[in-house]
């Protein structure tokens, strides 16, 4: 099929070689992904479209366990702009997969229906909340037989797992709160040092082997904000980190730039991981995703909420990340006046 055939169909369409090549594309196709012509020919399919049904999983229109019989299926594919939900049909014609891609409903792709958010949140719910039963049930019934030492272990999991009910609760309020403009800031002055000693004593309780080096030095200036908000982005990168990378040789650094009120300081969470896919990287920051690394776990709220929460404050939370080194993880928090503040009553 030539190009000049396929710029005469209605939908986005793609031509697929036999091994996963695209060879040609249609403009519609290319508005709908939002991809230059050049960045799509000559490029595997799977490396640019990224295609994944609804629980996630890869698909493929070529090669083995490939799925062209020509029925319509709702898929995800990747864009510039994240990831869009699709219907495509693929059919196979003289060597190679002609792939039809139609615009779907978000409720039929990547979104999550209330129903899939409500599953997601139960599943978190479900761990700790059996894990807090089974231990008051056992402590109640067998206080006598269990000697303090097993007390005072069970009581610390019953601790930490409440809290982490208490963070998914907050993480839920925080969405509808960024999402309506509703947030509210607490500021005050924060030291960063201190701040970032908290977090990293909390998780070393939950997280095996964790082993953060900070770097934050003496004289990093305080910064005015919500103590509660920024410890919980630290938390959330310390703990992104841990559990996508390594829970060792992991480097939190803090770095100054300018001066006030118009310099900004800058926290970066370095991990020593396999690093992110150029891929997944320019989708980490999105609402309800969790890279196919592993087992992923969690809602995929974390980042989409830490972001946030910086951006609240007038900073910016950014990813970098090279495969085989590791990734780095920043915010920044501008820098405020004290003079000028107290100036203005603030």
């Amino acid at each position: 099929m030539s190009k000049l055939d396929i710029d005469h169909l209605p939908d986005a369409v793609l031509v697929i070689d036999g091994g996963g090549v695209v060879r040609a594309v249609n403009r519609v196709a290319t508005a709908l992904l939002g991809t230059a012509v050049d960045d799509l020919v000559g490029s595997s399919a799977t490396d640019a479209l990224g295609p994944r049904d609804l629980d996630g999983d890869a698909w493929s229109w070529t090669g083995p366990g490939a799925r062209s019989d020509g029925r319509e299926t709702r898929l995800t594919v990747l864009t510039p702009a994240g990831r869009i939900p699709v219907r495509a049909t693929a059919a196979e014609g003289e060597g190679d997969v002609v792939v039809a891609l139609r615009p779907a409903p978000p409720t039929e792709g990547d979104q999550p229906s209330g129903v899939e958010v409500v599953s997601t949140v139960s599943h978190e719910l479900r761990s700790p909340l059996t894990s807090v039963k089974g231990y008051t049930s056992l402590l109640l019934n067998r206080w006598e037989r269990i000697d303090d030492t097993q007390k005072k272990v069970m009581l610390t999991q019953i601790h930490h797992d409440a809290d982490r009910v208490t963070r998914l609760i907050g993480e839920l309020l925080d969405i509808s709160r960024l999402e309506t403009g509703q947030l509210v800031l607490r500021r005050q002055w924060v030291d960063l040092g201190a701040l970032t000693a908290a977090v990293i004593e909390k998780l070393a309780v939950t997280v095996d082997g964790l082993d953060a080096t900070v770097e934050l030095g003496h004289d990093l200036p305080r910064v005015w904000a919500d103590p509660d908000k920024l410890e919980q982005v630290m938390t959330n990168l310390v703990e992104n980190a841990a559990k996508y990378a390594s829970p060792t040789g992991m480097r939190i650094v803090g770095t100054v730039a300018g001066t006030v009120p118009d310099g900004e300081v800058t926290v970066a969470v370095r991990d020593r991981g396999e690093g992110i896919p150029e891929a997944d990287l320019a989708l980490v920051f999105q609402k309800f995703f969790r890279r196919d690394h592993g087992r992923p776990t969690g809602t995929g709220l974390g980042l989409w909420i830490s972001r946030g929460l910086v951006e609240a404050h007038g900073g910016r939370l950014t990813a970098r990340s090279q495969l085989g080194t590791g990734s780095t993880f920043s915010f920044t928090l501008p820098l405020v006046d004290v003079d000028a503040l107290l100036a203005g009553g603030g």
